[in-house]
């Protein structure tokens, strides 16, 4: 089984790839500035995606895990912050380069059994947990959600799977310090979600720990 993970080089995509690796399953990780067994790929770069694909061949990818994505607007303030330039870069990375990983390992994806596609959204895309602040990244992360809901529906016809996910408030360098649960914990519960994603269950909006996260 073939597993690509966007974002592995650190927090949960790192997390993610240790847990498979100790669990002896392969997968493969990516990162914008590749370093040891990890390959190059920038999910906002057309050219990047289309080296990755060319990297896999006609290889079979049965789950790819979407995970890359940036919070840039930490300390921002409503009154003079979120610069044009801040939405363009976060939107980029969080839902258009989801979209084009999935355009780009479509073959890949088509020549696997049972193949899936995981998301990693966040609780702050739910609309009726809307506790303020942070828009830039809630809009991209909801935008995600919804991507992810509507490629549900249309990969169903190929059967591929579609999941959305909430990893929980991880302590990474996006999370902080003061988050709830380790990476590695995150990732373990991630795994178990992953591994039940099925037709039956696409289009579903579930946490780390398998709970249905309101929309």
């Amino acid at each position: 089984m073939t597993i690509v993970i966007t974002g592995a080089n650190r927090g949960i995509g790192a997390a993610l790839l240790e847990g498979y690796a100790k669990a002896g399953r392969e997968a493969i990780g990516t990162s914008r500035r590749p370093e040891g067994d990890l390959r190059a790929l920038d999910v906002t770069d057309p050219v990047s995606q289309k080296a990755l694909a060319k990297s896999l061949g006609l290889g079979p990818v049965e789950l790819l895990i979407c995970n890359a994505g940036v919070y840039l607007e930490k300390g921002q303030r409503l009154a003079t912050g979120y610069a044009p330039e801040m939405w363009a870069q976060t939107f980029a990375t969080n839902v258009t380069g989801v979209f084009m990983t999935i355009q780009a390992l479509m073959p890949n994806l088509n020549a696997a059994q049972n193949a899936r596609i995981a998301i990693i959204s966040s609780q702050m895309a739910s609309d009726t947990k809307a506790s303020g602040g942070s828009y830039i990244y809630r809009a991209s992360k909801a935008a995600a959600l919804n991507l992810g809901r509507n490629l549900a529906t249309d990969l169903k016809k190929q059967g591929i799977a579609v999941g959305i996910y909430h990893p929980g408030w991880v302590k990474t360098d996006m999370g902080g310090a003061g988050a709830d649960i380790g990476a590695a914990d995150a990732a373990a519960g991630l795994i178990a979600r992953f591994d039940v994603l099925s037709l039956a269950t696409t289009g579903c909006f579930e946490t780390w720990d398998g709970r249905a996260h309101p929309f």
